[in-house]
């Protein structure tokens, strides 16, 4: 990060790390209250927020295949049907939510959602489709080959995500793995990374067409709304970093500069990845002076982040977490899963006591121009952060 505002902001990929992502940080950060932040270099508070997902979450799952549709810029009618029908064979087989999430980015990149027949395999023409391909032997929603079933079997959608979802649950662990990986280990793609860049749009589809199910997450044996926290994962994919009271907001009137919230916690208390992805930064971000000294308390007009992670998602989201008590538990380049513990809860950096310091970004863009305010965009993903008191 330079300062330079003016040119055009460049969208990051998960697997491509650039080597500018590891320079020093010029940050100051929290001042009274329980903590204040903000990137000195690259100020403003003209960044458009993300908002909440219109969807509440209802606990009734139950997806209507043959009701109406909603409306969405990206699918038209008969793609969110398929949908539906893959979420529906999903709670016909009890597989849990996070999986009609994983099926749906699947049928997404696959085949656009669309029941798709192929020129290089003739019998697939004269079943009812919604246009053709020519991708080796694949036909279908999944783009399934033959080895998965008959040309018939494949081109019915049922089928085709029945066969996703067994496979899916052979996989050990797979609730816990990041979608694409889990994707990739039932599809066995060419491109193993393009399953990603879906996985928000279909935690949207998820929760519209069945209720607001990608914002549950299993607590005590049962799927439950708005309760992701550490290591319990929405089927959105995400999580609360810790469990605590949101004290200092998002860019307040009294700190306009303030890219993030500050939740309270005490000293040691394990930080969890909010969600899948890629260590960017790990390390101590200078003072005022200049100096690296994160390995004690900070106080309020030191400067800097302190001992701190920003961790790069799909969808070019990233996320950054402060006042480490001590060195990150991650490394630059390192893929960690949600809910995976990557540090501590302290006060080092610019502090008045021991809190996380958290910030979400969009587009990649790790500057103050990226941040969106992190309690809604939360809530939406079922991993609300709470409000302190």
């Amino acid at each position: 990060m330079n300062g330079d505002t003016g040119r055009p902001r460049r969208r990051l990929r998960l697997g491509a790390l650039s080597g500018a992502l590891t320079a020093t940080l010029a940050l100051l950060c929290c001042t009274g209250g329980t903590a204040a932040y903000f990137l000195t270099e690259l100020g403003g508070d003209s960044a458009e927020q993300m908002t909440q997902m219109s969807v509440e979450c209802t606990g009734d799952f139950q997806v209507n295949v043959t009701g109406r549709m909603p409306r969405l810029s990206q699918y038209g009618d008969s793609q969110l049907r398929n949908a539906a029908r893959i979420i529906k064979v999903g709670q016909d087989m009890k597989v849990p939510p996070r999986g009609w999430v994983v099926a749906v980015a699947t049928a997404m990149q696959e085949s656009g959602l669309r029941n798709l027949a192929n020129r290089t395999v003739g019998e697939s023409e004269d079943l009812p489709n919604e246009g053709v391909g020519a991708d080796h032997d694949s036909v279908g929603l999944f783009q399934q080959r033959a080895s998965w079933g008959s040309v018939a079997q494949r081109m019915n959608p049922e089928y085709a995500a029945r066969k996703f979802y067994e496979k899916l649950l052979t996989i050990d662990g797979w609730e816990r793995l990041p979608l694409t990986i889990a994707a990739q280990k039932v599809q066995v793609s060419a491109f193993p990374d393009a399953y990603a860049k879906h996985e928000t749009l279909a935690a949207q589809i998820v929760d519209a067409l069945a209720g607001g199910a990608a914002r549950t997450a299993l607590v005590a044996g049962r799927q439950t709304c708005d309760a992701a926290s550490g290591r319990e994962i929405a089927a959105s994919g995400w999580t609360a970093p810790i469990t605590g009271g949101v004290g200092s907001g998002f860019r307040t009137a009294s700190r306009p500069g303030h890219n993030g919230v500050d939740i309270g916690a005490g000293k040691g208390t394990p930080i969890h990845a909010a969600a899948s992805g890629r260590v960017l930064v790990a390390h101590c971000d200078p003072d005022n002076g200049g100096r690296l000294s994160c390995d004690v308390d900070g106080y309020p007009g030191k400067g800097g982040c302190g001992w701190f992670v920003d961790i790069l998602h799909a969808d070019d989201l990233i996320t950054r977490y402060c006042h480490m008590v001590e060195k990150p538990r991650v490394s630059v380049g390192q893929y960690v899963n949600a809910g995976e513990v990557i540090g501590e809860v302290g006060s080092s950096g610019n502090s008045s006591g021991p809190h996380l310091h958290f910030e979400v970004h969009r587009d990649g863009d790790r500057s103050s121009a990226g941040a969106v305010d992190p309690v809604p965009f939360m809530q939406s993903r079922g991993a609300p952060l709470r409000r302190a008191g």
